[in-house]
Formats: structure tokens, C-alpha cells, sequence
């Protein structure tokens, strides 16, 4: 889809000024190609028996009974677990068998999450993948700059290229940690970069409750307080403390959502032989049992509020101490983990570009290729970190970012599946080649060939003269040339001139009202 066909939500919802002069823009801007989540019509691949399953379900449940859960510093919490009919001792909560799956039945097996421009909405759940782009990383690193600390400026790189990226459906949350601005602070300036130079959905703040209410004010100013209150217009990524602790700071954040009716994701985060066991079975077990917690604890500050089930899972490099990434343990977590929430009937986050490398190397490479595969075989419906991602997640690459949102593309054409119909069966170039021909020329070939094939828009395929004469340049030097390139073609989608005015008068009341924090 074109720029041309954005909706400007802000403008419909107000009768104010400007409105003219955003479809003028919108009319003139740069037209880029923007995909369609992924709709799967290919299988999940399901690797444990229905045995197995029921035996995790079983230990989850063990676990949340006889183990319990910390709700750490949140009395309220507390006190709704003991409404519900938990035995709460201190900060440990023990649910009962089956109250947790019985709470989440009212958590929804789906939802959409509007976009500023209609048809960039994403519907999450069911069949669908959606792809988001890296998220958290304190560094940045490029080719031409080496390692460093993220900026702001940094920060709205990204969210450019996600942007004007084809395959990426959504914008992201913290891409990058921009540390030139002030702590208690910074979530306003990344908020305002995510509604004003990208049209596609994004997520809220989740650093302090504080920041989450910020979150859904500069929502309605955005989008209009009405449509807030009966849309989902912001996902949020809540971390578990695995093992077993959730905490006040992100749990205050998700009470917030959850009352505003935002969606939240439920994500343990565990690194297999430090947060959770070395085995498969006892981490899927320490999986379900925090992500039955957590979604049920949504469930209680309000039934039917939209939650996603998630599982960031990793192992240890027990020589090192370092997590390691693409690695066939973590495949069976994530496939496992996929199918014990499929059978409560949630949306599921996994996934993403995961590697350990220090550059775009084939390290990365191999790590990255080995986790987004798995991620769309394991039936994931909402990916994390699918560009981006480098170091461990210590760092995030603009080169990496468009060559991992290059690679998205081979997630949409896999996950189309084989096309069965008359054309795709081809008698008829195989009739008219016949033996010893070749079909380059042939009526079928000429009639499909623009779409027959994905094609990448970073690898090279030239011959090597060829490569040679144009300089013999990597993929790492390929890909800051296709970075380059889009932020010269970047024009900020159009926005009504009062709603921005609003959301800048929102910053500057609140970055007024508290001194600069740094820690």
C-alpha cells in the first residue's frame, strides 16, 4: 500500500485545522510497499505428544500450588489473589489447581491492534504472525560508528527503517535505549517518534507505572479517548522475574493496561541454567507456570482485557557464562512452549532475530535463520526482536535491522504455502518445453515469472566479475548502502498539525513537572 491511502485517525476524530494541508501531504508523499501480517496456511510443527503435554500442564499446576509465585511489593495484588481464593502467604501466592485456567478463560483467543493508518492494523492471534522489531538494546552498532551508546537520533533511525520497511507490520516499543535523554523522561520522546514517524501500530512504556499512564494519555490524544476506550491501540511487553517473581514495577504497568484495555505480553525470561532448569521439560514447565500466572493475574484486574502469552527463552554457555542463541534446545522450548498455548487457547510471542554475534557475520547469520524458522514453524503470532538484533540483544544494527527485515520476506512466501491450482501445476509449460528444452522462454514462464520467486532486496547475485567491479562489497557493506538509501526516500507520514500540537504540549507539561534522572 501507498502513503496515499493512509487514514489520519486524529483528523477524523476532530474538527480542527490542518486537516487540508496532511491529505495534501499525503497525496505527494513517496509510495512504498507495506505487507499484510502473515496468515499462515501452513501447519505448525507440534513436537511433543499429547502425553508429554499433559504432564507439563500437570507440574505447571504442582508448581503454582505447592511452590507458589512472589507478587513482590504490590499489595493490591495480593489482596485480589486472596479475593479470588488463593493462599497468599507474605508475597507468595499459591493458586490452587485450576483457578489460574480458569481465570484465563476470559482473556481473548485474538484481537486487533489499530494502527494510526487503518490498514496497517494488525490482528493478532489465530493463524497470524505479526513481525516487530528489535526491542531494549542500551548500544548501537553500525559500520561506519563501531559500538556506542544509543541516542535519540539512533532511536528515530529505527523507527524510520521499520517504517519504510516491507515486510515489518509493526513498529516496535524501545528499539533502542536512547541514553542522551533523560531516564524519567525518555519514554515521552519515544513515544512521540513512534506516533509521528511511523503510521504503523506500536507499543507503550512499561519502565514505571507513571510512564505506562503516560503511555495511554498521549493514546487518546493520539487516536481520541473514545477510540482508545473501546479499541486496543498498544501492546506492551511485561517481563516475568523468572524464576517465579513478578514484580511491582511491571506488573504496576500491565494493571494500567489492562484497566485502559490494552493489550500486554506475558513473557518469562529465562536463560536455560540460570532462571530456569537445563532440561526442556522443567523449563516448559517454569513457561507454563508463569505465563498461566501471569495471564491470569490480567485476568483479574479485568476479565477480557487482551493478553498475549509469551516465552523469551535461551540457554547458557556453561563454559562462558554467556547466553547462546539458535540453538536446537531453544527450538524445542519455543515449539513446545507454542503448543502448551495453543491448548489454552492464547496468542503466543516468541521468537525473533537471536544471536549472539558482535557483527552481521555468518555467525548471525546462522543463529538468526535457525530462530526465525523456528518461530514460524512453532505457530508464533506476535515476533519480538524480528529485526535487528545483535550481541545477545546488548546491541542493535541499522545494517542488521534491514537485512533480518529483508529475510521477513521469506517468512511471508513460506508461510503462504504451495499453490495446488491449474496454473501452479504447469502442464502447460511442460507440454510445450518437452524433453530437452528449457522453460526461460516459454508462455508459463513469461506470465509468471515477476511473482514466481521471492526475491531479496540486500543479497548480492551477481556474477562475481560483476561483484568485483562494483567494489567486492559484503552484505554488511551492502546493507549500510540500503540503509542509507531509505532514509533518503524517508517522508514522515502525515499527521493532523492540532493532534501534534497536543501531544507536544502533553511533553513539555510533563517533562516540566520532575527534574532529569539519569539513574
Amino acid at each position: 500500500m501507498g502513503e496515499a491511502e493512509q487514514v489520519d485517525t486524529g483528523a477524523k476524530r476532530r474538527v480542527r485545522g490542518g486537516g487540508g494541508a496532511a491529505r495534501r501531504a499525503s497525496r505527494s508523499a513517496v509510495s512504498f510497499e507495506s505487507a499484510r501480517f502473515i496468515e499462515r496456511n501452513i501447519p505448525n510443527l507440534d513436537i511433543l505428544h499429547d502425553e508429554a503435554l499433559d504432564i507439563i500442564e500437570t507440574n505447571a499446576e504442582t508448581v503454582l500450588e505447592e511452590i507458589g509465585v512472589m507478587f513482590v511489593e504490590n499489595p493490591a495484588a495480593l489482596q485480589r489473589w486472596r479475593d479470588a481464593g488463593a493462599d497468599v502467604q507474605g508475597e507468595r501466592v499459591h493458586i490452587p489447581r485450576g483457578l489460574a485456567r480458569e481465570l484465563i478463560r476470559t482473556a481473548p483467543a485474538k484481537f486487533t491492534q489499530i494502527a494510526r493508518n487503518r490498514a496497517r492494523d494488525v490482528e493478532i492471534g489465530g493463524r497470524n504472525l505479526v513481525l516487530a522489531p528489535v526491542y531494549g538494546p542500551p548500544f548501537v552498532h553500525d559500520l561506519a560508528g563501531g559500538r556506542r551508546y544509543a541516542t535519540m537520533a539512533d532511536f528515530e533511525k529505527f523507527v524510520k527503517l521499520g517504517y519504510m520497511s516491507k515486510w515489518l507490520h509493526h513498529s516496535g516499543g524501545t528499539v533502542c535505549e536512547p541514553t542522551d535523554v533523560p531516564v524519567n523522561k525518555r519514554h515521552l520522546d519515544m513515544l512521540y517518534a513512534h506516533m509521528t514517524l511511523s503510521d504503523k501500530p506500536f507499543m507503550g512504556s512499561v519502565t514505571e507505572p507513571s510512564r505506562a499512564l503516560d503511555s495511554i494519555e498521549m493514546a487518546r490524544i493520539l487516536f481520541g479517548s473514545d477510540v482508545v476506550a473501546t479499541n486496543t491501540v498498544m501492546t506492551s511487553l511485561i517481563n516475568i522475574n523468572s524464576p517465579l517473581t513478578f514484580d511491582s514495577v511491571m506488573m504496576g504497568a500491565m494493571e494500567h493496561y489492562a484497566e485502559a484495555g490494552q493489550a500486554s505480553i506475558i513473557s518469562p525470561f529465562i536463560v536455560g541454567g540460570a532462571m530456569a532448569p537445563v532440561s526442556v521439560m522443567g523449563t516448559l514447565t517454569q513457561v507454563m507456570a508463569e505465563g498461566l500466572a501471569g495471564v491470569a493475574y490480567s485476568q483479574l484486574v479485568k476479565p477480557g482485557s487482551p493478553v498475549i502469552m509469551g516465552a523469551f527463552v535461551t540457554s547458557i554457555d556453561m563454559n562462558s557464562g554467556a547466553p547462546t542463541f539458535g540453538t536446537p534446545e531453544a527450538a524445542q522450548i519455543t515449539y513446545g512452549a507454542g503448543q502448551l498455548t495453543r491448548r489454552l487457547g492464547l496468542p503466543y510471542r516468541s521468537g525473533g532475530s537471536f544471536n549472539g554475534s558482535k557483527i552481521p557475520d555468518a555467525q548471525a547469520g546462522y543463529e538468526t535463520s535457525n530462530s526465525l524458522n523456528v518461530a514460524l514453524l512453532a505457530g508464533v503470532n506476535f515476533m519480538l526482536h524480528a529485526c535487528g538484533w545483535l550481541e545477545g540483544g546488548l546491541a542493535a544494527s541499522p545494517e542488521k535491522f534491514v537485512m533480518d527485515a529483508d529475510q521477513l520476506g521469506c517468512l511471508h512466501k513460506l508461510a503462504e504455502g504451495i499453490a495446488t491450482d491449474e496454473n501452479a501445476q504447469a502442464m502447460g509449460a511442460l507440454r510445450e518445453v518437452g524433453p530437452g528444452g528449457h522453460f526461460l522462454g516459454c508462455e508459463h514462464t513469461q506470465e509468471n515469472y515477476q511473482t514466481a520467486f521471492w526475491r531479496s532486496g540486500v543479497l548480492d547475485y551477481k556474477p562475481y566479475e560483476t561483484w568485483s567491479e562494483e567494489g567486492s562489497r559484503s552484505t554488511y557493506e551492502l546493507a549500510a548502502a540500503k540503509v542509507d538509501r531509505m532514509l533518503a526516500d524517508y517522508q514522515q507520514p502525515p499527521l493532523d498539525p492540532a493532534t501534534d500540537e497536543e501531544l507536544r504540549a502533553y511533553m513539555t507539561q510533563k517533562k516540566a513537572s520532575m527534574p532529569d534522572a539519569f539513574i
